[in-house]
């Protein structure tokens, strides 16, 4: 595995490069949405509104639309730092995302990005004026899972409520993009 870092009680598991914004991919992608968290350095409370995830790409930048005028969008004017929150099971999937997000209105992206859904929110469909989209750049990144997936996991549970012994199959790090 590329740069990867694990701790001797083999739960703590950093990634980096290719693998860390892989295992970002999976995550976030598997949990489609998030609490979109703005208003970060403000000294205001936070504002977190849930948001769906339309994409990772390549250089592990994840990818929202939004519209231009919405709350979201003028507190990322003042303050674009950004925290998102991923949860793709009860049990594992959890992602924790630092990022600085930038405000696009990329015609090209937002044809790329668009999905007949969207048209709930645009109801003049992709050419809707008020669409924007966001790009998050992750500073920091920290995610909890399993190392076998969930039906080994639960299975090991199980027999650990059993036999009393410790089966923990859980693993955590830092994916360093």
């Amino acid at each position: 595995m590329e740069n990867q870092q694990t701790s001797e009680n083999n739960h703590t598991q950093s990634l980096s490069g290719k693998e860390a914004i892989a295992k970002l991919t999976e995550l976030a992608e598997g949990a489609k949405t998030c609490f979109f968290c703005t208003n970060i350095k403000t000294g205001l409370p936070l504002t977190a509104s849930p948001m769906e995830l339309l994409k990772v790409d390549e250089e592990g930048n994840l990818w929202f639309m939004s519209t231009k005028d919405s709350q979201r969008n003028q507190e990322l004017q003042t303050d674009p730092f950004t925290h998102l929150f991923f949860q793709e099971h009860q049990h594992a999937g959890f992602l924790n995302v630092y990022g600085i997000s930038e405000i696009i209105l990329d015609k090209a992206k937002i044809e790329e990005l668009w999905k007949p859904l969207h048209k709930v929110w645009f109801q003049e469909g992709v050419d809707d004026p008020n669409i924007s989209l966001i790009k998050v750049v992750p500073t920091q990144s920290y995610y909890w899972d399993t190392k076998n997936g969930q039906i080994v996991a639960f299975a090991k549970m199980a027999l650990s409520l059993v036999t009393g012994k410790t089966m923990d199959d859980s693993v955590e790090g830092k994916l360093e993009l």
